[in-house]
């Protein structure tokens, strides 16, 4: 078997039996990203001198017995939004095109205490605003899958290193969709956990209420498996949480009997593509034979959650951008008069149009005259979207529907209209503004051969509903693939 075929956790067993070594496993990373990466664009960065010496260090470390857990030794991906000490970290972005962190973000220390090998830092839309991965500075990525499409964004560069085996597993960071969405277009699995489960500290921040760190597989247990790692309580982070449970490869269990699975009828209506829809309705089908309770159910309040989530996203992206003025770090303009003149240009120059119009849509937002008309009021509506959640929670553990409305469009199709882009997100945003778990796993393809996304819900802190159930249709995909054969 071809060592990029394993999943991450398969490959940690192989080299924990050392049938495989560590700088095996790197070395064939680095040849496929020598073979494909030309063609999808996956990476900003690759650190090919820090992954070998790296791989060395933690086979030494297995080998002694200091190193002992799930995925060491295996070749992963970062996000370019998560500050590595020593590897540049843009945000796709020509602002920070030059900045080299002095520090590490938590969910990427977490990995290397657990043995992983940094590959490098994958591309995405500039400052996460995107869901196509086409608004980076270092130009788009492409789908693995068929790469005239789009992977997905703004974790699209991760997501399409998984799909390309161009790492073993990733990190993205998912804010209105970013790390499902990708998923999905990219057949991948794909997890944003609850609000404050992952550390945020060193991720460079969009919308600070919203933005999760979570993982980007090859399967759901790997899925699991790096979410148990990268979880954990950080005082650094003022928004992370004491959780008692974080033990999610508990819920790699074959059983949904009397799981209690909600469809909401308002996720099947105009808009969404016909073989999406009938792709999603047949994986509720097979977790109904296998011994869910599925029911459709009234949901209400999804036409409001993308009015609600651009408003506040601007909002706090405006506040969050201000730093990045070209006087600390960062882009600074060649030729400048003043002071004013400086941050003026160097903003313009080092910005993208779709930062821009962000930083522009939250500036408005947030002044004087418009506060309450836009800001607060949006706030109002997301705490409606939160219980109205919280009444569907009441009488169902799982809620099932679709990740996005149609499969990957192609590249250059959803730029030309940002409100088009806007509504592709309409299934993923709810979730982050209500801070509730998601898990998106491919169930199909359309007729053109693309992935297709089914996402799972679960209330806050329940995780291991959803992951149960996705392991459950997992096999049983996998068990109907092998009967085609």
């Amino acid at each position: 078997m071809n060592i990029l075929d394993y999943t991450a956790t398969e490959l940690a067993k192989k080299i924990k039996a050392h049938e495989v070594s560590v700088l095996e496993a790197t070395n064939a990373v680095l040849g496929q990203i020598d073979k494909t990466e030309d063609e999808y664009n996956c990476y900003v960065t690759i650190d090919r001198e820090g992954a070998l010496k790296k791989a060395e260090e933690v086979q030494a470390k297995i080998d002694s017995g200091e190193i002992d857990g799930p995925l060491a030794g295996v070749p992963v991906a970062i996000k370019d939004n998560m500050c590595t000490e020593g590897i540049l970290t843009t945000c796709s972005s020509k602002i920070l095109g030059n900045f080299v962190p002095t520090f590490t973000s938590e969910a990427v220390l977490n990995l290397e205490r657990a043995g992983a090998v940094i590959i490098g830092k994958t591309n995405m839309d500039e400052f996460a605003m995107g869901s196509t991965t086409e608004t980076s500075a270092f130009g788009p990525t492409k789908n693995p899958k068929n790469p005239e499409h789009v992977p997905g964004g703004s974790s699209g560069g991760s997501a399409a290193a998984v799909a390309a085996n161009e790492c073993f597993y990733a990190l993205g960071s998912d804010t209105g969709g970013s790390i499902r969405q990708p998923a999905g277009y990219c057949g991948v699995v794909g997890m944003k956990p609850t609000y404050s489960t992952v550390s945020r500290y060193g991720l460079i921040a969009y919308g600070s209420s919203l933005d999760q760190i979570g993982p980007l597989s090859k399967d759901v247990t790997d899925c699991a498996t790096i979410l148990e790692v990268i979880a954990s309580y950080d005082s650094k982070d003022s928004t992370s949480v004491k959780r008692e449970n974080t033990d999610f490869t508990s819920a790699l269990v074959d059983d949904v009997k009397g799981l209690r699975i909600g469809i909401p009828r308002d996720y099947f209506g105009e808009g969404l593509d016909s073989e999406v829809k009938d792709a999603v309705l047949k994986a509720a089908d097979v977790l109904k034979s296998k011994g869910a309770v599925v029911e459709e159910f009234d949901l209400g309040l999804v036409e409001y959650a993308i009015p609600a989530y651009y408003t506040i996203a601007a909002a706090e992206a405006s506040s969050n951008l201000e730093r990045f003025d070209g006087i600390k770090y960062g882009y600074r303009t060649e030729e400048y008069t003043d002071l004013h003149n400086m941050y003026k240009k160097t903003r313009s120059e080092g910005f993208g149009p779709e930062v821009k119009r962000r930083i522009m849509l939250g500036s408005f937002v947030l002044s004087s005259g418009y506060y309450d008309a836009y800001y607060l009021k949006a706030l109002r509506v997301k705490a409606l979207i939160k219980k109205a959640f919280d009444d569907a929670f009441a009488k169902y553990d799982v809620i099932l529907g679709p990740v996005a409305p149609t499969t990957a469009p192609k590249l250059g199709e959803s730029l030309s209209d940002p409100i088009k882009m806007y509504l592709g997100d309409i299934y993923t945003i709810s979730i982050n503004l209500a801070g509730l778990p998601g898990i998106c796993l491919p169930c199909g393809n359309d007729s053109k051969g693309l992935p297709i996304g089914l996402q799972l819900i679960g209330d806050c802190f329940k995780e291991n509903n959803i992951i149960r159930a996705a392991y459950t249709y997992e096999q049983a995909r996998n068990e109907m693939e092998k009967e085609v054969k």
